[in-house]
């Protein structure tokens, strides 16, 4: 079983960006975009551009689907799956969230 991190406060994350948190030695990348009224965590490590970067990418949709663009190569990584849009052999790890209050936490 997951147990969850409480990370931040909701409004310690701008609608439509994204922040980076520690989590247990692992850079997550934390997003809340304004379509959804949630928020998604990932990696924050971009396994093709090999750089800790994902929170600094622009959250978008394409085809019903809410993504970030990587800020160094432009792929498109799922926020609910971590699925990379362009190749299907890349992946990022995608965690459980949370809203609690306004408490953000994150299962890892």
């Amino acid at each position: 079983m997951s147990n969850y991190i409480d990370v931040c406060a909701l409004n310690d994350i701008n609608l439509d960006t994204g922040v980076c948190a520690l989590i247990n030695d692992q850079q997550v990348a934390i997003f809340r975009p304004a379509a959804s009224g949630t928020v998604f965590a990932i990696s924050n490590f971009d396994p093709i551009g090999k750089a800790n970067v994902l929170s600094r990418g622009l959250i978008s949709d394409i085809k019903g689907r809410l993504t970030v663009a990587s800020p160094l190569y432009k792929q498109h990584y799922c926020l609910d799956t971590g699925e990379c849009l362009e190749d299907e052999t890349v992946s990022v790890t995608a965690y459980p969230t949370k809203v609690e209050g306004n408490r953000v936490l994150v299962a890892v």
